[in-house]
C-alpha cells in the first residue's frame, strides 16, 4: 500500500464537488498535489477558492481537451486522478457534442500524458450511470453496460480507453465505478442539495420521477475509495464498484430528508424535471464485494448520518450555492 506522504500526485476536476475534497484529503495524507481546475475569466478555481489548503495545492488553469498542456501538467506525477468531467445528465442531452469532446477527449489527452510520463497509477472516476437500469441486483462488475443518456455513453466510452490503455500500453490503471455520491458542496442541480435548498424555502418542493431507486455514497467514502484505488498492490487494470449497500427511492429520500430537517414537505410532480422514459435509469443497487477484498474499502457512513452532515452543510452555506434556473434531477 502506497505511503502518500510526499508523493507526487495529480487531480483532475479538482475545483469540483469531488476533486476539491479529494485534493484536501491528499493534502492531509502528505502528498503533493497538482490540481487541475477548469479555466474561466473570472480566475476562479471552484471551490477551492474557499479550501483551507489552497495554499498546499500547485493549482493549474486549464482544460482537458488540451493535449499539450495535459501532458505538461502530468509530467513528474506519480498518480494521477481523472475527474474532470461533465457530469448532469439532462444538460447531455442539449450538448452531447460537448459530453463528448470533454468526457472523451478529454480522457485521451489525459491518458496519453499519463502513458507518457510513466505514472505509476492512472484513477479513473467512473459512474454508476455506465450500467443503466438494473437487470439484476446488486449490480456486480460484470453487469452489462447500456447508455441510456449521452452522459453515460460518454463515461462507457471513456472507461473503454482507460481499459485499452492497460491492456495495449500496460498503463497501470483503476476504475472506480462510483454509485451516487452527496455531500457538502455537491450542484443544486442533484437530487439532494435540490431537496434540501427547496425544504429551507418552504415545505412544497418540485421534484421530476419519484421511482427511482439509487444507491447513496457520502463524499468521505468515495475520497476514501480513490485513494485506495490510487494505493492498492495488484488491482492494475480493475473495474470495481464503489456502491452504499442499499438503495431508496426518489420521494421516500425526499420525506427522509424532511424529517431530518424537522419540516413538512409537499412534493409536487414538474414534468419539466422529469427524464424521458427510456432515458431515465430506475434502479442502481451496487455490489462492492471486489472493492473489499482488493481494495479493503468499505462503506462507512450511513445514509441519515450522511444526509444530517449535508443538511447541516447547506444551512450554514446557502449562501455560496447558486441555484440554476432550473434544477434538475
Amino acid at each position: 500500500m502506497r505511503n502518500w506522504n510526499g508523493a507526487r500526485v495529480c487531480v483532475t476536476g479538482a475545483g469540483g464537488f469531488l476533486g476539491s475534497h479529494l485534493c484536501e484529503r491528499l493534502v492531509q495524507e502528505g502528498a503533493e498535489v497538482r490540481a487541475l481546475v477548469h479555466y474561466n475569466s473570472r480566475a476562479s478555481c471552484g471551490w477551492l477558492d474557499h479550501s483551507p489548503v489552497a495554499r498546499d495545492l500547485e493549482i493549474v488553469p486549464g482544460d482537458v481537451r488540451n493535449a499539450d498542456q495535459m501532458a505538461q501538467l502530468v509530467a513528474g506525477t506519480e498518480v494521477v486522478f481523472h475527474l474532470a468531467a461533465l457530469t448532469t445528465v439532462p444538460w447531455s442531452y442539449a450538448v452531447p457534442a460537448s459530453f463528448v469532446h470533454v468526457n472523451v477527449d478529454g480522457t485521451l489527452n489525459v491518458l496519453e500524458a499519463a502513458r507518457r510520463a510513466g505514472v505509476g497509477r492512472f484513477v479513473q472516476a467512473s459512474s454508476s450511470q455506465c450500467y443503466g437500469t438494473a437487470r439484476q441486483v446488486p449490480i456486480t462488475e460484470s453487469h452489462p453496460l447500456q447508455a441510456q443518456s449521452p452522459y453515460a455513453a460518454t463515461k462507457i466510452a471513456s472507461d473503454m480507453m482507460v481499459d485499452a490503455w492497460h491492456r495495449t500500453y500496460g498503463l497501470p490503471t483503476v476504475t472506480l465505478r462510483v454509485f451516487c455520491t452527496y455531500g457538502p458542496r455537491q450542484s443544486v442541480r442533484n437530487i439532494i442539495p435540490t431537496i434540501i435548498t427547496q425544504l429551507m424555502r418552504g415545505p412544497r418542493i418540485r421534484l421530476g420521477n419519484l421511482h427511482p431507486l439509487r444507491d447513496y455514497n457520502y463524499v468521505d467514502d468515495t475520497v476514501e475509495a480513490y485513494l485506495l484505488g490510487g494505493a492498492a498492490e495488484g488491482v492494475e487494470g480493475a473495474t470495481l464498484n464503489v456502491a452504499g449497500r442499499s438503495e431508496i427511492r426518489i420521494g421516500e429520500l425526499a420525506r427522509l430528508i424532511a424529517r431530518l430537517m424537522g419540516t413538512d414537505v409537499e412534493i409536487e410532480q414538474d414534468p419539466g424535471r422529469t427524464r424521458p422514459a427510456s432515458s431515465e435509469v430506475d434502479r442502481l443497487l451496487g455490489d462492492h464485494s471486489q472493492a473489499a477484498a482488493r481494495l479493503g474499502w468499505e462503506h462507512k457512513v450511513e445514509l441519515e448520518e450522511g444526509l444530517q452532515r449535508t443538511i447541516a452543510w447547506y444551512r450554514d452555506n446557502l449562501e455560496r450555492v447558486t441555484p440554476p434556473v432550473r434544477s434538475f434531477v
